[in-house]
């Protein structure tokens, strides 16, 4: 038997539970994995209060960990036994002491990046490289406009758009937090709680826009966020943490200089097993160059994962998070 925590219904962080699991024996494709750090994201948070229902319950949560393989399944060619791996998405479950998991989603780690920091950065350091690699491919002299940059996928964002040669702007809820983001390449924050970043926007770019903006805001920055572009902008939408946008007249964007909105995720940008080690390898390789630091800020027990899901509602937390089992 193994430990897991494990949801009974949608709900609040109440609902988590610290509980025995069987795991079994991994299929044909598959190994089981033993769990050294576990990361902690928003996309969790959807999955515990049922904006992203699980299809069966009770289940685990989390979409991102790192181990060790401890046995393969038959037809297994992608990892071994013993290989240190990370992974990021698939089926909702690395909140858990050991899983079974489909090997061709696992990639080997470098010796040079350990368990801790890959636990931290997969699902959001592999979101930043496709955000800014191929939603749209920032260059040297771009200004581009990142929500929530003291966040873990924003300061990752950021530091990576600065290595490029962009300058960027960003949206943070405190000083300190603009602190931190400048510290990680964000050259003009803005504290949305007292600044109109529109108008910011708007001044750092004597009047012209950004040619995209990424927003994990949702809700609350929608609109804004179309404001802030330039003509032909794009506005790639990638996470909610204030709420769904609902429903856009698309008209809109027709009047506010042909838009371009896109919701892009990981699973299509990393689905096929190509993709996917193309996404891991660019950010090990500006990882391990040091062009990118991964922030881990905060880190808690597993079995503590409640209160971990309580601060990052909160807004308590910077960087990346990550749960010990």
């Amino acid at each position: 038997m193994s430990k897991a925590i494990r949801i009974h219904a949608h709900g609040g962080p109440e609902q988590m539970r610290w509980e025995e699991v069987e795991i079994g024996k991994p299929g044909s494709g598959e190994v089981r994995l033993r769990h050294t750090a576990v990361g902690l994201n928003f996309i969790d948070v959807y999955h515990r209060t049922g904006l992203y229902p699980l299809p069966v319950l009770p289940a685990s949560i989390g979409m991102e960990g790192a181990g060790i393989v401890v046995e393969v399944g038959p037809g297994v060619t992608e990892v071994d036994v013993g290989d240190r791996v990370a992974y990021a998405m698939g089926a909702p479950g690395s909140y858990c002491e050991e899983r079974i998991y489909p090997a061709a989603r696992l990639v080997r780690l470098p010796d040079d990046i350990d368990d801790k920091h890959a636990a931290a950065m997969m699902l959001q350091g592999m979101t930043a490289q496709y955000l800014l690699r191929s939603t749209y491919r920032v260059k040297a002299g771009d200004t581009i406009l990142i929500h929530a940059a003291a966040g873990g996928v924003g300061l990752i964002a950021c530091q990576w758009a600065k290595h490029l040669g962009a300058t960027v702007i960003g949206t943070v809820g405190s000083d300190e937090k603009a602190a931190l983001a400048h510290r990680h390449g964000c050259d003009h924050p803005i504290v949305y709680s007292r600044e109109n970043f529109v108008e910011r926007v708007k001044e750092i770019t004597d009047g012209k826009g950004v040619p995209v903006v990424y927003d994990s805001v949702g809700k609350d920055t929608f609109y804004q966020s179309l404001d802030c572009l330039q003509p032909r902008g794009l506005l790639a939408s990638f996470g909610q943490s204030s709420g769904a946008i609902g429903p856009v007249d698309l008209g809109i964007l027709a009047a506010k200089g042909s838009l371009y909105v896109t919701r892009p995720t990981l699973g299509t940008y990393a689905g096929p097993r190509p993709d996917l080690l193309h996404c891991a390898k660019e950010l090990f390789d500006v990882v391990t160059a040091k062009a990118v630091k991964v922030e881990i800020n905060q880190t808690y027990p597993l079995a503590e994962a409640a209160q971990a899901h309580r601060d990052l509602e909160a807004r308590k937390t910077t960087g990346s998070t990550i749960l010990l089992p």
